[in-house]
């Protein structure tokens, strides 16, 4: 996963896993990380933004885009009450539908399936 500010709390590399067992060409295992990981991504976005005024929006966004964590942390901490827990309850939530997924494309694919 590319370094998001919330990088410390949110990992990936059970999907990268679970993608790695099927079969894939490398581009492909590739691509549908980075689609799991940019799915999580906006998935935390919207999580945040859904719990910020207009104003604290505008700030969040600037700091993110300047790639300030140190910022971005402080900023959500003085106005989301838990935000570690809910960025962590948001990503866990999404990464159990994208293994579900995985799970039941690999379960169609297989031999026995057919």
């Amino acid at each position: 996963m590319g370094k998001h500010f919330y990088s410390h709390i949110v990992e990936t590399s059970t999907l990268s896993v679970e993608l790695g067992e099927m079969d894939l060409s490398k581009e492909e295992r590739r691509h549908l990380i980075e689609l799991a990981e940019n799915n999580i991504h906006h998935a935390i976005l919207d999580a945040i933004l859904s719990k910020l005024s207009e104003e604290n929006k505008k700030i969040f966004l600037s700091h993110l885009a300047s790639e300030q964590h140190d910022k971005v942390w402080e900023h959500l901490k003085k106005n989301i009450d838990n935000i570690e827990e809910k960025i962590k309850k948001t990503a866990e939530a999404l990464k159990k539908e994208l293994h579900k997924d995985i799970k039941e494309a690999k379960r169609s694919s297989s031999p026995t399936a057919r």
